[in-house]
């Protein structure tokens, strides 16, 4: 599998550390709101990533913090009269709904920054040991990023360049204005743990580096996250890291495209900012899902009304095939015919096009395209009478593609009151008996209730309207 490599910024070969095997690593929400459309992108691109790289027969460790402690975090607490461990909890139990909503499988390991402390102190003496942080006065503790040669490499920006937007905030001691906070000592009223510099608590860039550190190693294989973390949120975690432990911090780097709102950047101040929870009230989780998929992990995306109802609508492509396959194996004939041979070699061309277009940088939008032309097929395949033997490899295939996707997971088996089920069967009597004139009458009675006959070369296929 190739993907392309934030680091090297171009598209590479990708070589585990452990043959056979992945270390990942996906930067998760900061819970202290519900998550917004933002956020559900590199939740479900990376999931995906997750999915295909088990699909083609890797171990994969997936790890996945909560940032459960920060500014926000502490300020939302203030607001509502509570504390940072109430909101936390909510906003995690939130995360919880909207993740399966949208069929984002749990991570391996979600450690929260709280539960991680002491590995956090840990590095941020081992760097001060070393030269590459300092205490201040306050009990403060920054990194001194001159000290790592490295620093920019990830955002390819020039030493010079970042320090012409950096500054130093009132209130501040750093000795230097790209310096950034390991350590932060506890206000009044805030929470704070103990530690050889007094009572604080950690800086976000840290947590990352420390958990990274404890359930993957010094060195993972791929670090994941959206476009906004490259600066400097993943530049000070290279930094830190690999000044601490003596070694690459990551071979591989995916980072998201952004997303937008009727062509324009999402923001809350102008008012085009959505929530996941938002969004699934009115059309549903898998919509979202599927627009996060449905272009390249790299290319800014849009989010529209308009988009999302046409996601709707291509998801509805792919029930109504599944549906259909279900029905033509429930009515199939079983003997295998000189075809189905051909007809295989048909569908896997199809699972070849996915294969390669995943292989190639993740590239989801060309594999969605080999599954409908699996739908085309398989739809030209029903018309005819299909062996069972030729559904049912179909309709492995197709739930094998679509469940690397994480798609069409939302299935219902829809039923009928027996008082409807002997008006179908008296109407397949009527049309037995050449009967026209009754067959129609009860179709006609069947779609006022809001039933849909349609008559197919497996037998007749009912749908509500």
């Amino acid at each position: 599998m190739k993907v392309f490599n934030t680091l090297t910024r171009k598209k590479e070969e990708v070589e585990t550390l452990v043959p056979g095997e992945y270390k990942i690593y996906a930067c998760g929400p900061t819970v202290y709101n519900y998550i917004h459309i933002g956020n559900a992108r590199p939740l479900c691109v990376f999931d995906v990533l997750r999915r295909y790289l088990e699909y083609r027969g890797y171990k994969v460790t997936f790890v996945q913090n909560f940032t459960d402690i920060d500014d926000k975090i502490i300020k939302k607490a203030n607001e509502e009269g509570t504390d940072y461990l109430t909101v936390a909890k909510k906003y995690i139990e939130e995360y919880w709904t909207d993740a399966k909503g949208m069929n984002i499988r749990p991570a391996d390991i979600h450690p929260k920054a709280t539960e991680n402390i002491d590995e956090i102190i840990d590095i941020i003496t081992t760097l001060i040991d070393k030269g590459h942080a300092y205490a201040v006065e306050n009990g403060d503790v920054y990194f001194s990023t001159k000290t790592f040669g490295g620093y920019g490499k990830l955002s390819h920006q020039p030493l010079e360049d970042l320090e012409a937007g950096a500054r130093i905030n009132i209130g501040e001691l750093k000795h230097d204005p790209m310096d950034f906070a390991l350590w932060k000592s506890a206000k009044p009223g805030e929470p704070y743990w103990e530690s050889p510099w007094g009572q604080g608590r950690p800086g976000w860039h840290i947590e990352c580096s420390a958990m990274n550190r404890r359930f993957l190693g010094n060195t993972i294989d791929i670090h994941c996250g959206g476009q906004d973390l490259i600066f400097p949120h993943h530049e000070n975690e290279i930094a830190q890291s690999e000044c601490c432990n003596d070694a690459p911090f990551a071979n591989y780097w995916m980072h998201n495209g952004y997303i937008n709102v009727d062509n324009v950047k999402m923001s809350k101040s102008l008012g085009n900012f959505f929530t996941v929870r938002d969004v699934a009230e009115k059309y549903g989780y898998e919509p979202i899902r599927y627009l996060m998929i449905s272009s390249h992990y790299r290319s800014p995306i849009n989010y529209s009304t308009d988009i999302i109802e046409q996601c709707k609508a291509a998801l509805q492509r792919l029930y109504t095939c599944r549906d259909a396959l279900d029905f033509a194996a429930e009515n199939a004939h079983s003997l295998t015919t000189p075809e189905d041979f051909d007809l295989k070699k048909k569908l896997d061309a199809h699972r070849a096009a996915f294969i390669e277009a995943m292989d190639d940088d993740l590239n989801t939008a060309d594999a969605l395209a080999s599954i409908y032309d699996l739908v085309r097929d398989i739809n030209i395949i029903l018309k005819g009478k299909a062996s069972s033997e030729i559904i049912e490899y179909a309709t492995e295939e197709f739930d094998e593609l679509t469940g690397v996707l994480g798609l069409v997971y939302n299935r219902k088996k829809e039923t009928l009151d027996i008082d409807v089920e002997k008006l179908i069967e008296e109407r397949n009597q009527a049309r037995k008996n050449k009967d026209f004139a009754l067959a129609d009458k009860i179709r006609d009675d069947l779609k006022a209730q809001g039933i849909i006959l349609e008559d197919t070369p497996q037998g007749v296929k009912w749908h509500k309207a």
